[in-house]
């Protein structure tokens, strides 16, 4: 059991280590967004129909077609949630883009109290009042960005909007528990392929460019592929509240990458945002309470 949680921890940290470097690689790519998508999808659906195959979960039996409709709608929110988040790094910056992406748990509950009757408590009410002052501070570090006042704020509205639709994506896979995870991740990438090919300049790869290519390569199969592998590998050997806990490198590498790779550093008043809609996202995963709890006696 040691072994198995121990093993879990190095899969999730490779899992995040990897997802905080994917900013860097859309952003030096130097292709359009929907490009970057669609090849991520494609690249993506290749390395993941391989991995399903070697697993042996590509047979018929696994899907039904109400099973199969919901894991393509959850493979639209999941491929336009990347275009959005995407198209937010070159705006609000990749480590602010990132942070702001980290209030999907909030709109996750408030999704499941809409349509799961899910109750929210008083704690995640006060941990979203948290992450609401975070998001505060950051809309008001607008002034001090080297992105421009209303290029900045549109990043993040958009990594507001990449979050909101994560969300929904989760919501939707709720509804497939029993259906092999990577066989879902194929779906969706195999869906964002079929939606954005009329829009991406297919012909337009790079191949000319090695490191362009590279990156979209990179994108598809380790950011996607190797990603997934590693991350639903993890989620079944750990217990949840030490995969939420995990789930915080991601930010915390992104910031760093960003800093490293671009030098954007961050005024106080957005470190303050950051570290409040990450501490309230952590407490209110791992379910931290404000409330007194009287000894017992």
């Amino acid at each position: 059991m040691e072994n198995q949680v121990k093993r879990g921890t190095m899969e999730m940290a490779g899992a995040m280590l990897i997802s905080g470097t994917i900013g860097w690689f859309v952003l030096i790519s130097g292709q359009p967004i929907i490009d970057v998508v669609f090849w991520r999808c494609a690249f993506g659906a290749a390395t993941l129909l391989l991995i399903c195959g070697l697993l042996g979960v590509l047979r018929p039996s696994l899907l039904s077609w109400p099973v199969f409709s919901v894991a393509v709608l959850s493979g639209i929110a999941i491929v336009a949630n990347w275009a959005l988040l995407f198209s937010a790094y070159s705006r609000a910056s990749i480590g602010i883009a990132t942070a702001v992406y980290n209030t999907q748990p909030f709109m996750l509950v408030a999704l499941g109290a809409l349509f799961l009757g899910e109750r929210i408590t008083f704690d995640k009410l006060m941990w979203l009042t948290v992450a609401f002052i975070g998001m505060l501070a950051i809309t008001q570090s607008h002034g001090d960005s080297g992105y421009g006042g209303q290029s900045y704020l549109f990043g993040i509205a958009l990594s507001l909007a990449a979050a909101f639709l994560y969300a929904i994506a989760a919501l939707l896979v709720k509804r497939l528990t029993g259906t092999p995870p990577h066989l879902i991740a194929l779906i969706q990438v195999c869906t964002g392929i079929l939606l954005l090919a009329p829009f991406a300049q297919i012909s337009a790869l790079p191949v000319y460019q090695p490191a362009a290519l590279l990156t979209l390569v990179a994108l598809g199969i380790v950011h996607t592929g190797v990603m997934y592998v590693l991350l639903y590998g993890a989620i079944q050997k750990l217990p949840t509240a030490l995969t939420g806990a995990l789930s915080f490198i991601y930010p915390v590498v992104a910031i760093i990458v960003d800093w490293l790779a671009f030098g954007h550093r961050l005024q106080w008043m957005q470190w303050f945002g950051v570290a409040a809609i990450l501490f309230a996202a952590a407490a209110m995963r791992q379910g931290w309470s404000l409330r007194w709890r009287k000894a017992p006696t």
